[in-house]
Order: C-alpha cells, then structure tokens, then sequence
C-alpha cells in the first residue's frame, strides 16, 4: 500500500537541486507525482507530491532529512484527502499599479465568502514607458455554488475601484464532489 507524503522544499538555487531531490527519492522507491517549483530571489522554492510504499516512508523521510547537510530545507508530512464542495472553477488575474494590501484585500474577499484560493502567482515589474511598479497576480479559485456571484463580482468592483487594479474572472469548470 502506497503512502502519499507533501514536501516542502527550501534552498539557495544552484544547478542540480531538482536531480538531488528525483535521485534521493528514487532511491528510496519513491514516486514523484505533481510538483510546483520556482526560482525566486535566489532561492529555489517547490511543493511536491510523492507516492511511496509504506515500508520504504521511514527511510524515504530520513533520507529528505539528510539533505539538510546540503543546504536543503524540507518539511515532509502526509497528504490528506478533503472533500470538496461543489464548486465552480475560476481562473482570475489582477493588474495595477503595485501597492501595499492588494493581495491582502483580494484573498479577505475570497475568504469571506468560503472561496477557495487554489493557485497563485504574483509577479512585479515596471511600467514600459512610465518605469512605474507594475503589480500582476493570476491564480485559479474555488467557488462554492452557493456564493452569489452578482455579488461576487459588485464587490471585486468595489476593489478594482479602490485600489486603481483590473481585475477579472473568468470560468474555468464546474466540479461535482
């Protein structure tokens, strides 16, 4: 019987950080399933998920723990399964001038009414003939199919308004769970 375990991965980034996680968790028999990874600041950030045999997790999770020596932060814990409620699939993005909050006054907004944040990416760069910090964000959310979406959308307006950003929805799939 397999063992699903979430790792959490920190370190500087260099070359072969990705090969020295695949080889350590081959060698312990393990399975790398999905993964979300990143360079950023310097550093070399991921999320992954590993499938392994319940005999080989004790020496699977020793193994992650002894590439600390090698400059690798890793939390490793259990995968759990959570049921969903049904729910709607959205994709969104935000665009403005960068400022203090914007993330902050989005994620209350969506955590307000039950919505699931399942995917976010942010990103700052300049303006192209302004130079001005420029503030982008897409993710993918959960929408429970009670929340009233007129509503929904009057109070991203309300935001967008607020803090001089375009933000948009759009559907991606509706879930059944």
């Amino acid at each position: 019987m397999n063992t699903q375990l979430v790792l959490t991965v920190l370190c500087d980034d260099r070359p072969g950080v990705v090969e020295q996680l695949a080889q350590t968790i081959s060698q312990h028999q393990g399975n790398w399933l999905e993964s979300r990874m990143a360079q950023l600041a310097g550093k070399f950030a991921g999320i992954l998920q590993v499938a392994v045999a319940k005999e080989h997790q004790d020496q699977l999770r020793a193994a992650l723990n002894e590439l600390g020596s090698k400059g690798f932060k890793i939390v490793v814990d259990n995968a759990i399964t959570t049921s969903k409620p049904d729910s709607r699939e959205f994709s969104f993005s935000v665009v403005g001038n960068d400022r203090p909050g914007i993330v902050r006054e989005i994620a209350q907004a969506f955590a307000a009414r039950h919505i699931n944040m399942g995917e976010l990416e942010t990103a700052c760069s300049s303006m192209p003939w302004s130079g001005e910090p420029l503030f982008e964000a897409t993710g993918v959310i959960e929408v429970p199919k009670t929340v009233d979406m007129n509503e929904l959308y009057d109070y991203l307006d309300k935001i967008a308004d607020e803090l001089a950003v375009d933000i948009r929805l759009e559907s991606s799939t509706e879930r059944n769970s």
